[in-house]
């Protein structure tokens, strides 16, 4: 494919804080992408106008980030999709690095690189964290596939892939409202290789100004760790709604 069109998926429940930021980062990125869709999980403020005002397609749907990525991936007419946060501001070159990752057929999923963030701080011993993470959460919880080259990639990562493949592997587990990716990246192993390009996407500190570095990272360490026990339905009550 020549220049292939990139949709923008964005799930949201009670953004009306953030949305304004990213509506201003994705009417600055340079192309632009074909469509931006958002999936709205029954906000009770003021989301779906904002959404409506930028311009943006607007799906509702019952919540639930899994449930919310599948409903906009199979909305989208675009080949290329990425997966957007809304409280991460992503570069300016966006779309063409989504092109680019992906003119390569033996990558079947890949995202950014994210640098936490907030008003007063970036938080770059949480990033650091972060990225250790894809590496590290495989190895401890799913080690017969890190060794083939499984890398595991989250949703502040803003990660991305073609619309046929995701498709083809069935999407998000159906029911997952955390740790979505996770299962996504065991998913999209199966096609091809999976990686972070070295090009930063700014997320917001949120759940760390609220609950503190050390709790955050202590949250993140045991939703990852009910994860990998299978502990699905106890994974989102320690993962608490910031906003």
């Amino acid at each position: 494919m020549s220049d292939p069109g990139v949709a923008l998926v964005i799930p949201v429940l009670d953004e009306e804080k953030a949305l304004p930021d990213l509506v201003r980062a994705i009417r600055a990125l340079d192309p632009l992408p074909a469509e931006v869709v958002v999936v709205d999980g029954g906000s009770k403020d003021r989301t779906c106008a904002l959404a409506k005002d930028a311009g943006w397609r607007l799906l509702e749907r019952e919540a639930g980030r899994a449930g919310q990525i599948n409903a906009g991936v199979e909305a989208t007419r675009a080949p290329l999709v990425c997966v957007l946060h809304a409280d991460s501001i992503p570069p300016v070159d966006m779309v063409g690095v989504i092109r680019r990752t992906l003119s390569d057929e033996r990558i079947a999923l890949a995202s950014f690189t994210p640098l936490i963030r907030g008003p007063e701080k970036t938080r770059w011993v949480t990033s650091a964290h972060n990225y250790l993470k894809t590496w590290y959460a495989p190895l401890i919880t799913r080690p017969h596939l890190f060794f083939r080259g499984v890398r595991l990639l989250f949703g502040d990562h803003a990660m991305f892939f073609r619309r046929a493949q995701f498709l083809e592997i069935g999407g998000c587990t159906p029911g997952d409202a955390v740790m979505e990716e996770a299962d996504l990246c065991v998913k999209f192993a199966r096609l091809g290789k999976i990686r972070m390009v070295p090009r930063r996407i700014v997320t917001s500190d949120r759940r760390i100004a609220a609950w503190g570095p050390l709790r955050a990272n202590w949250i993140y360490f045991k939703v990852g760790i009910l994860w990998a026990v299978g502990a699905r339905s106890r994974m989102e009550k320690h993962y608490p709604h910031v906003r």
